[in-house]
């Protein structure tokens, strides 16, 4: 299965919008506002930054960006036309805020334009993340921040025991959403090799204990896709959600994925 983010602007539209949804139910999400608050106010940044998201989707990050006090522009870029309207309409509310078309290995921006570059989970999607690195430090101005939060999708991990069905549907989501699941283990010798010097590296776990809305969602997407690939049946993809919400409606539900924040400076 191909990473439907890698090829987003190919992407049918029903597609695109159950996207926009999933970007922003995450978003919405308290643990994982959480995660985003905790790495953002990592940035040493002078008054008056400008700050530069890419891959930002539906803009929940940018939106977060540009309530950080020292941020007076906010800038967000995605290849993607539909995601940037829906950014364009949820962001109506903040001046700081603009959004831009365009491919994070090849930025519509001049060089040394940026306080700090941040891409929350977005180099797990993009083919040759070493030219996105690139192109962060050339957009960047000296002493300038580069932040990065993604997942290591190689722990996504809803089993419950031995050959859980479920698990092979999340391994399913994780193969038809993510280019590279293992970016993370890569992470710090790519950023590096860019040019920057690393600051702090921390690991996050999340998980679907308490609240599994998120979670199922991979459930939901996995079974999507194995439906598409016509692996599965229309029926035994519907009982593999509800056997999901099952779970979560008894307490029996577990899931967990692993994330990572780096924060880097360019010399």
């Amino acid at each position: 299965m191909a990473d439907v983010y890698a090829a987003i602007t190919e992407a049918e539209p029903g597609v695109v919008e159950r996207i926009a949804e999933v970007l922003e139910l995450r978003a919405a999400d308290p643990r994982q506002q959480a995660l985003r608050t905790g790495y953002l106010t990592e940035l040493a940044l002078p008054d008056g930054a400008h700050v530069l998201e890419i891959g930002c989707g539906t803009g929940p990050v940018t939106r977060s960006i540009a309530g950080l006090e020292a941020v007076t522009r906010a800038v967000g870029l995605d290849p993607s036309p539909t995601l940037l309207e829906h950014a364009r309409r949820l962001s109506r509310d903040h001046a700081a805020v603009e959004f831009h078309l365009g491919d994070a290995r090849a930025l519509p921006f001049p060089d040394r334009d940026f306080d700090a570059v941040v891409f929350h989970t977005t180099l797990c999607h993009i083919p040759g993340p070493e030219q996105a690195l690139a192109e962060a430090a050339r957009v960047l101005r000296p002493g300038g921040h580069l932040a990065i939060f993604d997942a290591d999708y190689s722990t996504t991990n809803v089993a419950n025991g031995p050959a859980d069905p479920l698990q092979a549907v999340a391994e399913a989501c994780v193969a038809a959403i993510v280019h590279d699941p293992l970016i993370i283990h890569r992470l710090a010798a790519l950023v590096r090799r860019a040019g920057f010097e690393i600051r702090h590296f921390r690991t996050h776990g999340y998980d679907g204990v308490l609240d599994p809305t998120y979670l199922l969602t991979i459930i939901d997407r996995g079974a999507d896709a194995l439906l598409r690939e016509a692996r599965i049946g229309p029926a035994l993809a519907q009982a593999l959600r509800d056997e999901a919400r099952r779970r979560a409606e008894t307490g029996e539900f577990f899931g967990h994925i692993t994330y990572a924040s780096l924060i880097g400076v360019r010399g």
